[in-house]
């Protein structure tokens, strides 16, 4: 009998059924017609104007997916939930808007080099943070977020609670999203593709393994540590880049816009909803999420019962769907084959 790899050990994934060719063909077709019709949607403000509603509507979409699938390396896979993501989506866009205000550099160029850069923030704040486990870690991530919201609170060269005013991309009013959209289109493939190929190999094998029992993983030989710092880091790669992008996209920078703790526990919703762990989970559970709550808003307006009604309907669905709509789905056999990417 051939000797088990030590992953394959901490991990005894459950054998699941052989996808079928044709199962596999239509998940790839549709996959990529999705994918093609949102690559061609801007030609309709393009052809007819009229369409800078959907268009910012679907950069919403496009951000939080970013946001909720790269949580999901460390939040899903490893299961270390972190409330303080978003810290990663102000200092992408500060490192970005910082070059553009003072030295006129387009964060369309420095966006890559804001995501690189994060990522190294990450993985220096995971050799510190994720030598605790549980609460402690969810606490020191929080502790981040209001770190870095002090800091640039009271650090002149950021403008302070004041903020940092930005310029857009001189266009005319009907285009000017358009670059935008396809730069956060891009990168929502890109991490997309990440989670996806962490999912399938041997590293992400390491993180499930962690999420299950990490001392049983680590007895199995598995680098615990330098998986789960890794993760960490890679997390922050794609919100940064976002960050860099939509902090242009909105012309001001400020601590309160990006740095909220409501946006944290926001991206760890989206990823429960969809169904963290899984690689198509955070990305439905962020657009069903902001479909749900653009439509109460529309409805009720912006007061404490669209709040309320969200949470309801969160309830209610978290209810019915223990593991995420994904995951849940998957567990019984109804899951559609095009979202069945794990």
């Amino acid at each position: 009998m051939a000797d088990k790899t030590s992953s394959e050990i901490a991990v005894q994934k459950p054998r699941q059924p052989q996808i079928s060719k044709t199962s596999l063909w239509l998940r790839n077709t549709v996959s990529t017609g999705i994918f093609v019709v949102l690559a061609l949607f801007p030609l309709l403000q393009i052809a007819f104007d009229g369409y800078n509603y959907w268009l910012h509507m679907l950069l919403y979409v496009f951000l939080y997916v970013i946001m909720a699938t790269s949580w999901n390396l460390i939040g899903g896979y490893a299961g270390y939930i972190s409330l303080g993501h978003n810290v990663f989506f102000g200092i992408g866009a500060y490192l970005s808007g910082m070059v553009f205000v003072f030295f006129q550099i387009s964060p369309f160029l420095t966006a890559p080099i804001a995501g690189l850069l994060t990522m190294l923030g990450g993985l220096l704040f995971g050799l510190i943070a994720l030598r605790t486990r549980g609460s402690t870690f969810i606490i020191s991530t929080i502790a981040l977020v209001l770190l870095v919201t002090e800091l640039l609170d009271n650090w002149k060269l950021t403008g302070g609670t004041n903020g940092l005013p930005m310029s857009m991309i001189t266009l005319e009013g009907q285009y000017a999203k358009i670059p935008y959209y396809y730069y956060l289109l891009v990168i929502m493939i890109l991490s997309i593709i990440t989670s996806y190929l962490v999912r399938h190999s041997k590293f992400g094998l390491g993180l499930r393994a962690i999420s299950q029992d990490e001392i049983k993983a680590e007895v199995a030989g598995i680098p615990t540590r330098r998986y789960k710092i890794l993760a960490f880091g890679i997390s922050g790669l794609f919100i940064g880049m976002a960050g860099a992008i939509w902090g242009n996209y909105l012309t001001y920078l400020r601590p309160s816009i990006f740095l909220p703790v409501n946006i944290g526990t926001t991206i760890v919703l989206m990823a429960i909803l969809g169904g963290k762990g899984t690689v198509s989970g955070p990305a439905i559970g962020a657009a069903i999420m902001i479909a749900i709550n653009e439509f109460v808003v529309a409805k009720l307006g912006a007061t404490e019962l669209n709040i309320v009604v969200t949470g309801l309907i969160l309830i209610f669905v978290l209810l019915y769907f223990p593991e995420g709509i994904v995951g849940t789905l998957k567990a019984k056999n109804l899951l559609p084959s095009f979202l069945d990417w794990d």
